[in-house]
């Protein structure tokens, strides 16, 4: 490798252990052109952080964001926060010429995400920086393998799409008031944490965008304990559900909960076209279901593809053919894809811009939901 490329990451809890394994993973399975290099992660807590850098393979720390962005020995910023922090941190790193990695969804707000899409343009003009959205999912390599077949015309043109993100971790209406279901630091709760991934697989695989919603969000538990003491409201949403049409005519039906008894990390996501049908459910996030109209009716039947083998997306790097993968390896192919970006002066993807397509989408939702409209266009 010919160089490094020197990595500040803001988080590391949940998603920022996450990225960290990936950071420190993916040079040694991929062939990269630069060598990732785990320089600092910043945090608030100086004592959890210093075990959290050790843990992780950390070289440094900083208590302070804007220090790290300040750091003339950091290249890119990954930004692994809540999403009230993302536009801001975002907005700093690209102003500094930094590359910059952000969790999804891309910010709290359509506004925010408008804004660092035009600074993530304007700093790739200026500074060569580059910018995506960590929509981890589309690394899964059955995934991967379906947009193939889509891009390839297997299933012709698209009619429905159906897509379902379904967790149950908040049945217990006793379950703490945390960050994720306070609007101030989530922006939403089921439609942005759930939701954002649905209908950024369902334009990834159609190659389509969704143009028009009409929506109904819920808060079934309206308080709950809060740690601080007491009880506090939740102010996001629980369960969200809309039907949506796509720029080429289809149909889409959407579902994200985390009332979902029993289901606990179930996206699951349906294209039907002309041609043929897909199938992807994460919980067997190694299979993907492909119909075929052109068989036989006497054997035609969705057929179970095991994407493990060499010729299939990612595969060829891990381990011999039926050996499966996991959650984790989607992050470390994240950063192989976000690194042979970078080196060759490419817009890495997903990209703001697909990020900034998603928000818009769950703008439209909101805006569906709040005013009781049949149909709400998505704007832009």
């Amino acid at each position: 490798m010919a160089g490094t490329l020197r990595v500040g990451m803001v988080g590391y809890a949940f998603m920022g252990a996450a990225h960290a394994h990936a950071w420190r993973t993916a040079p040694r399975f991929f062939e990269l052109p630069l060598r990732p290099e785990l320089t600092a992660v910043c945090g608030r807590s100086a004592a959890e952080l210093r075990a959290a850098a050790d843990r992780q393979g950390w070289a440094g720390t900083e208590t302070d964001w804007k220090r790290l962005v300040e750091r003339d020995d950091i290249d890119l910023i990954d930004i692994c926060t809540p999403g009230d922090s993302h536009a801001e941190i975002a907005l700093a790193a690209l102003a500094a010429g930094k590359h910059v990695l952000c969790e999804k969804p891309l910010a709290n707000s359509l506004a925010e995400a408008e804004a660092m899409t035009a600074a993530a343009r304007q700093a790739r003009a200026a500074h060569g920086a580059r910018s995506a959205v960590g929509f981890n999912y589309r690394r899964v390599p059955a995934v991967s393998l379906a947009r193939q077949l889509v891009a390839e015309g297997r299933l012709g043109r698209i009619r429905h799409v159906r897509a379902q993100y379904l967790q149950d971790w908040l049945v217990d209406p006793e379950a703490p008031l945390t960050w994720r279901l306070r609007a101030e630091r989530a922006g939403s709760g089921s439609l942005g944490d759930l939701g954002a991934h649905a209908v950024d697989l369902a334009q990834f695989l159609t190659g389509e965008p969704i143009t028009g919603v009409s929506a109904v969000l819920e808060t079934f538990v309206a308080e709950r304990p809060d740690p601080a003491g007491g009880r506090g409201p939740v102010t996001v949403d629980d369960a969200a559900a809309f039907t949506a049409r796509f720029g080429g005519g289809a149909l889409g039906v959407f579902e994200a909960t985390r009332f979902a008894t029993g289901r606990k990390n179930a996206l699951r996501i349906e294209v039907d076209g002309e041609l043929g049908a897909l199938v992807f459910d994460l919980e067997s996030l190694n299979e993907l279901g492909f119909y075929d109209r052109a068989e036989s009716s006497r054997t035609a039947g969705f057929r179970r593809v095991l994407a493990t083998e060499p010729e299939h997306p990612y595969a060829a790097a891990w381990w011999p053919a039926g050996h499966v993968l996991g959650y984790e390896h989607t992050f470390t192919h994240q950063v192989k894809d976000l690194v042979e970006a970078i080196a060759a002066g490419a817009d890495p993807t997903p990209s703001f811009t697909e990020g900034l397509r998603v928000q818009r989408v769950l703008d439209a939702v909101a805006a569906s939901a709040r005013t009781a409209s049949v149909w709400t266009a998505v704007t832009g």
